[in-house]
């Protein structure tokens, strides 16, 4: 059986009206193993069976990237939540644990002793635009295999 690819490339991340959302130029470019979760489907599918020196652009919509804003992760909590932070405010993110589930929520609002906060990630719900250079393609190693990402 052949191993999975580990896939090096250089993206950059536009929202609908062209504005920057993100991208890895002028830094580390973005290392994962082909079918790792933890890379969204729509920039897996697009490098599938491309190869080093390939540049793509790339629509993704929110079933391949985060997902859509789901409205049942929004919800309200006490205040007392936050106990040791001072100067709470909209925008802030904390993680939070519950049982075997970790998530980062961001604060959205206040009101009172409630604060509202959003579980949904960032992106979820909207369409992603990418520009994609393929910088790196290689077989993975059985350790890189194992562990489920890049060894490096």
């Amino acid at each position: 059986m052949q191993k999975p690819d580990v896939f090096t490339v250089h993206y950059v991340l536009k929202n609908k009206i062209g504005e920057l959302v993100d991208t890895s130029e002028g830094s580390e470019p973005l290392h994962f193993l082909y079918g790792s979760p933890g890379i969204i489907a729509g920039i897996q599918e697009a490098v599938k069976d491309r190869n080093v020196g390939d540049c793509l652009e790339v629509t993704v919509p929110p079933s391949m990237a985060y997902g859509e804003h789901n409205p049942e992760l929004i919800r309200k909590v006490p205040r007392s939540m936050f106990e040791g932070i001072e100067d709470l405010q909209v925008g802030m993110k904390f993680q939070t644990n519950t049982g075997d589930n970790a998530s980062v929520v961001q604060v959205v609002g206040m009101d009172g002793n409630l604060v509202k906060v959003d579980a949904n990630h960032p992106l979820a719900g909207f369409t992603l635009y990418f520009d994609l250079e393929i910088v790196g393609k290689r077989e993975a190693t059985e350790e890189e295999v194992a562990q489920g990402r890049p060894l490096y």
